[in-house]
């Protein structure tokens, strides 16, 4: 999936997920578990926000995304902020970096957009390569909870200065999977044109999520709803997991 079309309306359609915010958390979680960052890599970084605000407060990062048209927009805002950060175009699955990392973050629930299990379990294996020993994993992932009651079979309108959007989703039980088919409509003088974008993401409970971790060498030191350092309830949307590579 290379998100072309979404890539052109994702800032637009994030105004609200509070990258500020995020960072101040994720710097928060690192500070709790009396983690240094070192050299960071954000996974799926989409188009940069998250990456470049962790790059203004002092991080030594760089981010990977398998969208192109993601890591132009990414480029072009770092860019304009007076910074320079590395983007890498590469799979979350088959990620080759150029030695090992202290510290990766993957968020706002990228890992769901894996197709299958076992695309999770190879990214968690590739992460655990390039994990320096005592190095963090934190990354965050929809829950079924979420994909049953949230997502759903809803739809959603987005309307902002530049585009309408409709957002459609259709609820698979097996597999716990929901459809995505986002509808771009952005005015050109008097006519709309319209662009369109389809994905899939897919839920796991948060024992398996562990049990993948475990067999590609991670451990879980903690889960929590997202934003907050409380335990995962029946009906949290999204969990974030604190995992590290042990010792050697």
């Amino acid at each position: 999936m290379s998100y072309s079309t979404f890539a052109q309306y994702y800032d637009a359609l994030t105004r609200n997920v509070g990258y500020k915010e995020r960072a101040d958390y994720l710097c928060a979680l690192l500070k709790h578990y009396g983690h240094e960052p070192g050299i960071t890599l954000d996974l799926a970084c989409g188009t940069g926000s998250l990456t470049l605000e962790l790059k203004q407060r002092g991080f030594d990062i760089y981010g990977i995304d398998s969208s192109a048209d993601m890591l132009m927009q990414a480029q072009e805002k770092t860019r304009a902020a007076g910074e320079n950060i590395l983007f890498l175009c590469q799979q979350m699955q088959s990620i080759d970096l150029y030695g090992t990392v202290d510290t990766v973050l993957c968020t706002l629930d990228s890992l769901n957009h894996l197709p299958t299990e076992k695309d999770v379990l190879q990214t968690f294996q590739r992460i655990s390569l390039f994990l320096a020993p005592g190095g963090l994993f934190i990354f965050d992932m929809n829950t079924p909870y979420k994909h049953r009651r949230v997502l759903g079979n809803h739809i959603y309108i987005y309307d902002t200065e530049n585009v309408y959007c409709v957002w459609q989703n259709r609820y698979e039980n097996v597999g716990c999977r929901v459809g995505i088919t986002l509808d771009f409509f952005e005015r050109k003088g008097e006519a709309y044109t319209r662009k369109s974008e389809q994905f899939f993401e897919r839920a796991y409970e948060e024992a398996h999520i562990v049990e993948l971790l475990e067999k590609a060498g991670l451990e879980r030191l903690n889960a929590f709803t997202e934003m907050t350092f409380e335990s995962p309830e029946e009906q949290t949307e999204r969990i974030v997991y604190v995992a590290r590579k042990p010792k050697q």
